[in-house]
């Protein structure tokens, strides 16, 4: 697979309105490195196209939508990259979760689309989904809410 300039151009926009300062993609024998007029950072942001397990921590500064938790004690499952969010695997099908399901840490919880390539995100927690906070196929940014979870059983 190689890059076109339209792929570069809607990386470089995706960057742009995200909080990231630089942007580190290598695939295919291909790499590419992007950086704001920022100190260098050495391969700190690495993406491929791979299934991906979100942190569970406390979310740090790269909060674009926050919404306050509906009950204390849940689990935030983080966005682990940049990209468009599928809530479902195919346009028309069922969400892989919903409210109520009770996910472990290896459920998928959706994709998270990236340069054409779709990247499964799993719950990375044990538990019961209490709110679902990413739209399907809208932009998230890494480290965004995605969903919040009971911990348990």
């Amino acid at each position: 697979m190689s890059l076109t300039a339209k792929d570069v151009a809607e990386i470089m926009r995706m960057l742009e309105e995200s909080t990231f300062d630089s942007l580190t993609l290598e695939m295919n024998g291909i790499k590419l490195s992007l950086r704001r007029n920022s100190p260098s950072r050495k391969n700190d942001d690495v993406w491929a196209a791979s299934t991906v397990t979100p942190t569970t921590a406390t979310p740090g500064p790269i909060q674009k939508k926050i919404k306050p938790p509906s009950e204390s004690g849940l689990s935030d499952v983080l966005s682990p990259m940049l990209g468009i969010f599928y809530r479902a695997p195919k346009p028309g099908e069922p969400p892989f979760i919903e409210v109520g399901r009770n996910v472990d840490e290896d459920t998928v919880i959706g994709i998270i689309e990236v340069m054409k390539l779709m990247n499964s995100v799993r719950a990375g927690v044990k538990g019961q989904v209490v709110e679902v906070l990413a739209e399907n196929g809208a932009p998230v940014e890494y480290g965004e809410i995605l969903l919040r979870v009971r911990p348990g059983a």
